[in-house]
């Protein structure tokens, strides 16, 4: 008889917090299942840096189809969906999050039945809000929802290729803000409350400081968390931020990093380099990656992407304007001076000695390598950099045997200094 095959042991460390993030996602998938069945609470989908805040406080559950393509790339089945959304007019080079979306959505089908049961897709819109602060395709991707499920689609249109942030920024984006509330208060059956507003605010707020702590504990050498657990551990801020679930979960995930740190137990055993990932997760790769890198005895360790839910700018005390900095401020609407200052001072916070810039195929808006930005950094800070190609949800744009090859050359590289 055949020897039982032995499971392979995974080289990534536990995080024992995890366990208890898990729990707190299913409840929150099963409360807007319950919600979508039982027709109350009302139900807004929503961008992921888009007014969670104002949603939250005018009664509505809110969900965000972004987290859904993150989970259709991280499950592997986006590719089963991309296809059918090319079918009916959608090019192939957009946004690989909208297409696995919109094809799982017209094939009836979603990871949310596999992973909790008794949820049957997802929760159907009483209306659809945006904040194209991220690109165009997030309009593009709610209006066809609009169309197909004949709810409305309202949204905010914000200034991209920022540098400094001036007022008339914020006083037009403060506008489009309060310009939402009419159609709220139609659909929730809820009258505007600033002091709710405000509340909510605040709970985003205390959140995303958190947030921003868990992060910072990478500073430390060796560095307690990777990149790719962060990318899943970011998924309270993301979906669940103004709320006091969000904030207990990072409580209890910074503690654990703390003693991390203060026991000096890296993610990376043995830690020689500590990289900087700039772009999209390759969310279909993320366990292989990390233990490709775990081999390498190289730490990722910090990211463009993650920091993208750190909002200092929340004000409780000024929602409308701090909210309308907030989601004016992140990295993806800024010009390319901003951008190069802010990698420089991650680089020099981290103590990082290398760049890996991913070039994702469907998100230019999130690919920062194609107008001369790695070979500008190398040349003023002295530190190397490496592309590889690829995408967020689509794995046919990604060569493996391509990308590992080129690190292994990177990590050579970095030997070599």
């Amino acid at each position: 008889m055949a020897e039982k095959k032995e499971k392979k042991k995974s080289k990534i460390k536990k995080i024992q917090s995890a366990g208890h993030m898990r729990k707190i996602m299913a409840d929150y998938f099963y409360e807007l299942n319950n919600a979508a069945k039982a027709g109350s609470p009302k139900i807004a989908w929503c961008t992921s840096v888009g007014p969670a805040e104002l949603l939250l406080s005018m009664g509505f559950l809110v969900y965000y189809p972004e987290n859904h393509g993150a989970i259709l790339g991280s499950t592997r089945t986006a590719n089963d969906y991309i296809p059918v959304a090319n079918a009916i007019g959608y090019s192939p080079d957009i946004c690989s999050y909208l297409t696995s979306d919109v094809g799982a959505f017209i094939k009836g089908e979603t990871p949310l039945t596999r992973a909790y049961e008794g949820i049957e897709g997802v929760p159907k819109p009483d209306v659809l809000v945006y904040n194209t602060n991220q690109c165009r395709d997030v309009q593009e991707w709610f209006n066809w929802y609009s169309k197909e499920l004949n709810v409305p689609s309202i949204g905010i249109t914000t200034y991209r290729n920022i540098g400094e942030i001036h007022d008339y920024h914020l006083e037009a984006i403060v506008g489009q803000i309060k310009d939402l509330i009419p159609t709220l208060e139609q659909i929730s059956g809820n009258k505007f409350d600033i002091d709710k507003f405000k509340h909510f605010v605040g709970l985003s707020r205390d959140c995303t400081k958190l947030w921003k702590k868990v992060l910072e504990t990478n500073t430390a050498v060796p560095a307690p968390i990777s990149f790719f657990d962060e990318t899943i551990h970011m998924g309270p801020a993301v979906v669940l931020r103004g709320s006091e679930t969000a904030i207990e979960y990072y409580k209890l995930l910074l503690e654990e990093l703390e003693g991390k740190v203060a026991q000096k137990d890296g993610a990376v055993e043995e830690e020689k380099y500590r990289i900087y990932w700039e772009g999209m997760p390759i969310w279909g790769k993320l366990r292989d990656l990390a233990e490709f890198f775990i081999d390498l005895k190289t730490a990722v360790i910090a990211s463009t992407y993650c920091n993208s839910w750190i909002f200092d700018a929340f004000d409780p005390d000024d929602p409308f304007t701090s909210m309308a900095r907030a989601y004016t401020e992140i990295f993806i609407v800024r010009d390319e001076n901003f951008k190069e200052k802010y990698i420089e001072g991650m680089i020099n916070k981290y103590k990082l000695d290398g760049i890996l810039f991913h070039d994702s195929k469907t998100c230019p808006n999130n690919s920062n390598n194609r107008y001369g930005m790695p070979e500008r950094l190398q040349k003023k800070l002295k530190i190397p950099s490496l592309t590889i190609n690829g995408d967020l949800n689509d794995l046919r744009c990604y060569s493996e045997e391509q990308a590992k090859t080129n690190i292994e050359a990177f990590i050579e590289q970095l030997e070599a200094k």
